[in-house]
């Protein structure tokens, strides 16, 4: 069977000679009582052992992947880690343990994961001009030359899970191994080497299939430290996750859907990575995403995210141009489990209608119209912005009517066009002149063009704007848009 292609339940059907390894003294007698013990029991037997002796398991497994490199065994008792935590993640606390101090607990995940070709070349160099540099670890090398996926997603995850439960202190964070009495793998090496290397398989997955999921499972757990932040946006790794916020419907896609958005939410804690995001197409990503999704975990992770975001930049005004308080409006009718998903709707919603209230200005409608990018964003459908407004338009003698009016003439945009007879036909709504100045700019004859378009949204507000044009203000608000 391709080894890419094996499950932790495959590679525990396997019988491990541990008698044969301790002849030869890769294991200790005391390791081969534990292993004993331990191998081929059942759930209930294992967890009695760990919560009895765990660090003493931990131990033997930690040396039997430093001192063994026959494939099927590092799969095996990778597979007995992955086992062990998926059953209790606070078991990686174990890795920890003081007794373990002097031990460097990184180094066999890193190794059997993230060596690169260039660190194999060079060791055997190095071995070739005569330095010490055991037979055993130029056989480690070309197993991880050859590769081997099994091998290296269940010690990223395994990694992933021990970096993450190191014990935290009032000073900081202290982690195994950089007190060690012998030199050590260092945190700061370990996070270094997930970054780069999660980043990689982003970029150009080892598995097909599995490559981008375990990056962006480990990526989920680890990003909530703040190196990890850093190291992730220095590597430039914000913008390889964009094109994973995507609207899913198989329940892999929803779990990857998921952990990519969490990503997103833990980087929204962080200003860096917020200035990338403020840049790239995210937020209309995750605008579809929470417009189309049922599943409440996706949801709930992105409204959160849109909660850090609502007072970060222009981030706001982007929500309510994308239509996102009507959005909002239809998940509040919704029937949600999650008391923290219904306060940050709440909570979401007051300060869209605040952003609303700073965005209803001619400041800003002048300037959509002056770029040509015209939509239905909410001033245009907003009462008091035309009856605050309206004697605005008269700046420069009407030159935003002017424009308004060439757009309806050489714009190819039917949402634009669209846009531009309703605002014509607010003008003339709200203006007491409204009528006359609008005849006297010759627009007339433009709508009327219109009111042959392709566009049923265009006809409509042409069609609108006409009647509007014909009756005048007396008679405009019986007519409904």
């Amino acid at each position: 069977m391709d080894r890419a292609e094996l499950s932790t339940e495959q590679v525990l059907k396997r019988d491990i000679p541990w008698e044969t390894y301790m002849t030869t003294k890769l294991i200790s007698g005391t390791g081969l009582q534990l292993l004993r013990r331990y191998d081929n029991r059942a759930e209930s037997v294992r967890a009695q052992l760990l919560d009895d002796d765990g660090p003493a398991y931990v131990q033997v497994f930690v040396n039997i992947l430093r001192d063994i490199f026959k494939e099927e065994t590092v799969e095996y008792v990778l597979a007995l880690i992955d086992e062990m935590l998926a059953a209790n993640l606070k078991r990686a606390r174990l890795f920890h343990d003081k007794s373990l101090a002097n031990e460097d607990t990184y180094e066999p995940f890193l190794i059997a994961c993230f060596a690169s070709i260039f660190d194999i070349m060079l060791k055997i160099c190095t071995y070739a001009t005569g330095c010490d540099l055991s037979s055993k670890v130029l056989v480690t090398m070309w197993l991880l030359w050859k590769g081997n996926w099994f091998i290296q997603e269940k010690s990223c995850k395994i990694l992933a899970l021990i970096v993450s439960a190191r014990p935290k202190t009032q000073d900081g964070v202290v982690a195994n191994g950089e007190n060690s009495k012998k030199k050590g793998t260092t945190i700061n090496d370990v996070l270094k080497e997930l970054v780069e290397w999660l980043c990689t398989q982003l970029k150009k997955p080892s598995h097909p299939t599995c490559g981008i999921p375990t990056a962006i499972n480990c990526l989920a757990s680890l990003l909530k430290e703040p190196v990890v932040r850093s190291s992730f946006v220095q590597a430039d790794g914000v913008k390889l996750l964009i094109p994973l916020i995507t609207p899913a419907s198989t329940q892999q896609s929803i779990q990857l859907l998921y952990e990519t958005c969490l990503c997103v939410w833990l980087l929204s804690y962080y200003e860096p990575a917020i200035e990338y995001l403020a840049t790239s197409r995210a937020l209309p990503r995750l605008v579809d995403v929470v417009r189309s999704s049922t599943k409440e975990k996706v949801v709930r992770v992105v409204v959160l995210t849109f909660r850090n975001l609502l007072s970060k930049g222009t981030f706001g005004a982007q929500m309510v141009d994308l239509g996102l308080p009507q959005i909002v409006q239809s998940l509040k009718a919704q029937a949600w489990s999650d008391e923290d998903l219904l306060e940050a709707l709440n909570h979401l919603e007051d300060g869209l209608k605040d952003n609303i209230k700073k965005l209803s200005s001619f400041d800003k409608y002048k300037q959509e119209v002056l770029l040509g990018h015209l939509d239905w964003s909410p001033m245009h459908k907003d009462p008091l912005f035309w009856r605050d407004n309206v004697s605005c338009f008269e700046e420069n003698d009407f030159q935003v009517l002017r424009i308004l009016i060439t757009i309806m003439e050489t714009s190819s945009d039917p949402r634009a066009l669209a846009v531009a007879c309703f605002d014509l036909s607010q003008f003339i709504q709200h203006h007491p002149a409204g009528r006359v100045i609008v005849n006297d700019l010759k627009a007339k004859e433009r709508v009327m063009k219109l009111m042959n378009h392709d566009s049923a949204e265009v006809t409509k507000n042409a069609l609108l704007c006409i009647q509007r044009l014909f009756l005048g203000a007396k008679y405009a608000s019986f007519l409904q848009a």
